[in-house]
C-alpha cells in the first residue's frame, strides 16, 4: 500500500507531461512571400508546414506542406505568372535528387491557389516568374538565371 501511492502520483505526473507534449511538438505553417518576378510582372506568397524531421545521416522533414497563390500581374492576355519550387528530397539511397512543382496563374488580378506535399524533404526553393502564355513549363531562363529563393532547409 505505501509503494502504491507514490505510483499514483507519478502516474498522474506522466499523464500531465504527456498531454503538454504534442502542442509542443505540433508542426506549425510558416509564412513565406511575397516574392516578386523581375518587374513584378508576377507575385507568390502562401505558407509551408515541416514535420517529422529526421537527423539521421542526411536530414529530412518527413512530409512538407506547401500552399498559397501565384498571380500575374501584368495586364497582357498574353503574359503569366509562373510560382516554380525545386523540391530537394531523401531517396532511399540517401542521395539528394530534386523536382519541380510548378504552377501558373493567366488571369490579371485573380490569384490562383495551389497546393501540394512532398514526403523526405531536405530543401525547398522558390522562383517566381513571368513568361508567354504559350509556355506549358517554366523556360530554362525562368528555372536557371536568377536565385532561388529558400523557403525550408532542414537542419
Amino acid at each position: 500500500m505505501s509503494i502504491a501511492r507514490p505510483l499514483v502520483a507519478l502516474s498522474g505526473l506522466a499523464a500531465a507531461l504527456i498531454a503538454f507534449t504534442p502542442a509542443a511538438q505540433a508542426a506549425t505553417a510558416t509564412a513565406w512571400g511575397p516574392y516578386y518576378a523581375p518587374g513584378h510582372a508576377a507575385k507568390a506568397a502562401g505558407t509551408l508546414t515541416a514535420s517529422g524531421e529526421d537527423h539521421a545521416d542526411i536530414p529530412a522533414a518527413g512530409v512538407v506542406k506547401v500552399g498559397g497563390t501565384v498571380q500575374d500581374n501584368t495586364r497582357s492576355k498574353g503574359t503569366c505568372g509562373w510560382a516554380v519550387f525545386r523540391v530537394t528530397y531523401r531517396d532511399s539511397s540517401n542521395n539528394l535528387p530534386f523536382m519541380h512543382h510548378s504552377f501558373r496563374d493567366c488571369s490579371y488580378g485573380s490569384p490562383k491557389r495551389f497546393s501540394f506535399s512532398h514526403h523526405d524533404v531536405y530543401q525547398v526553393e522558390l522562383k517566381v516568374c513571368a513568361q508567354p502564355k504559350s509556355a506549358t513549363k517554366p523556360s530554362n531562363t525562368c528555372l536557371y538565371a536568377g536565385t532561388w529563393k529558400v523557403l525550408y532547409l532542414s537542419k
